[in-house]
């Protein structure tokens, strides 16, 4: 099993989320996320005060997949995601020793359906 985190613009979530409902994917785990990179922030005008903003908006996606579902995914991923700009994000693989279902005790790949 492999886990995949994915930090993606906030506007390409739902296509995202659509593309992977498509394939089955239906387990996720979002999490709304503020980061910097390559983009260093942004600069903006408040009321005639010039200010920086250092940490921009970003969504973290979180799977658990098969090993075989892993380059279907990460294909979806940089062709839904992709605006060929920096700040598009970042896509993280590793590998999941055991998943465990906390309400039935189920492991491995029964745990993560």
């Amino acid at each position: 099993m492999k886990k995949i985190e994915t930090i993606i613009r906030p506007e390409k979530f739902q296509p995202l989320r659509n593309a992977l409902s498509s394939i089955g994917i239906g387990g996720l785990t979002v999490t709304e996320a503020a980061g910097t990179g390559k983009q260093k922030g942004q600069t903006g005008v408040f009321r005639g005060t010039t200010f920086q903003i250092q940490l921009l908006p970003k969504i973290k996606v979180e799977m658990i997949v098969e090993d075989n579902q892993l380059d279907e995914i990460v294909s979806i991923i940089l062709e839904t995601c992709s605006t060929g700009n920096i700040g598009d994000g970042k896509i993280f693989v590793s590998s999941v020793e055991e998943v465990i279902r906390i309400r039935t005790g189920e492991r491995g790949n029964e745990a993560v359906i």
